[in-house]
């Protein structure tokens, strides 16, 4: 990836999306019946056994990408386990070199929107979630293909103690916000000031002199 060469994401959207309310109000009412794929409850039941087995903090880090932050959580957080999940087999398995090198993290294949619900249902002991950079999908009529305004919105608030999300798009982590105050939990909008990037494409937004902000949600006391 190179970098100081990143666009600044181009939207029609003026400022919060008009149906963001009515979207998350119908998702948070209703039951996401998707069914889960094969592949998915496969890696799920994999990691599953490792995560009741550890007897200590779980971290998620959701769409992990190539695993850069998966391992620089691994190594701010010894005593944790931390868990990559990413839909691309090719990012998962890309060999990256860098300098985190740790032996507490796992990265996995599946589809979010499956992982997430089976992980609700086992009732992991997740202490930090994180979504680092998610794909804005800008365009207006894109709204439900954003996380905040998809139909497992309602289990992604139920994992972890805390909720930690980045974009270089303000607006995303504004209806974030908004969606998370909808379903009963505030959380506080700020820039990234880490002298460290967590991913590859924060240190690309940064290189490009465009401002990375972040949205910390408190889930449980």
């Amino acid at each position: 990836m190179s970098f100081g060469d990143s666009k600044q994401i181009i939207t029609n959207q003026p400022g919060i999306h008009e149906s963001l309310t009515e979207v998350v109000k119908k998702h948070l009412s209703h039951e996401f019946k998707k069914p889960i794929a094969d592949h998915t409850r496969a890696a799920f039941a994999l990691v599953d056994e490792k995560v009741q087995n550890h007897g200590g903090p779980v971290i998620l880090d959701a769409c992990c990408g190539v695993g850069q932050s998966t391992r620089i959580l691994a190594t701010q957080n010894p005593t944790a386990l931390v868990i990559g999940v990413d839909k691309s087999d090719n990012r998962i398995n890309r060999n990256v070199d860098d300098i985190w090198q740790a032996e507490n993290y796992i990265l996995v294949r599946a589809d979010l929107n499956d992982f997430y619900r089976l992980l609700v249902e086992a009732e992991w002991p997740v202490d930090k979630h994180y979504i680092l950079y998610p794909n804005p999908w800008p365009k207006a009529k894109h709204l439900q293909r954003r996380w905040h305004g998809s139909a497992v919105f309602p289990y992604i608030i139920k994992v972890g103690k805390t909720l930690h999300l980045r974009s270089n798009w303000r607006l995303y982590l504004e209806e974030f916000q908004q969606a998370a105050a909808i379903a009963g939990f505030s959380g506080a909008l700020s820039t990234v000031n880490d002298e460290q990037p967590l991913t590859p494409f924060e240190a690309k937004y940064k290189a490009s002199k465009q401002t990375c902000y972040k949205l910390d949600i408190t889930l449980q006391a």
